[in-house]
């Protein structure tokens, strides 16, 4: 089965480095995983496994806190689950695609808390909910921005991560070329 797994909190130095995605590979070849492939600093692998969905995240954090010593929330999703956000989003051409930002979570979400999120102003900043995941739109000239990850995860209580539209797009493009 072919995933897509996101690391959620990978920072540029400190304690939740990856210090190289050719690293990150190694050790996940290492564990059993197939097909190792890396997109970006921030954490986007694609790779083949025949482990479940739960045991892959379980696997991917366990070995990249032992070898590496990041404790990482791992975001897996399915390709197909790349291909149907990409189809759905909800912004039209006359929105900045560069400025479109997509949210995923392994998490349900409580309906009570996620009607709040959608009743809030966010002045010209937006947010949607899609099957597959949850679609902010982000414009440059938002002064103070208040849609992020951390506000998400604590008004939802979850754990999720983002990723513009186009980082998604090629993370499909990756997995679709096997």
């Amino acid at each position: 089965m072919q995933l897509i797994a996101l690391l959620r909190g990978v920072t540029p130095v400190g304690k939740n480095k990856i210090p190289k995605m050719s690293y990150l590979v190694e050790i996940l070849e290492e564990a059993g995983f197939q097909q190792v492939r890396t997109y970006i600093q921030s954490g986007n692998i694609i790779l083949e496994t025949e482990l479940s969905v739960e045991e892959t995240r379980a696997k991917i954090h366990q070995t990249i806190k032992e070898k590496i010593g990041a404790d990482l929330s791992i975001i897996i999703k399915e390709k197909v689950d790349f291909k149907a956000a990409i189809k759905e989003k909800p912004f039209d051409d006359s929105f900045d695609y560069s400025r479109i930002h997509l949210v995923f979570t392994n998490d349900e979400i409580p309906q009570d808390r996620l009607n709040v999120v959608m009743n809030t102003d966010f002045f010209n900043e937006i947010f949607r909910k899609g099957n597959h995941c949850l679609y902010m739109y982000l414009p440059r000239d938002a002064s103070k921005k208040k849609l992020n990850t951390n506000f998400l995860e604590k008004q939802l209580n979850i754990t999720a991560t983002m990723r513009k539209i186009n980082v998604v797009q090629h993370l499909y493009d990756i997995a679709d070329k096997k």
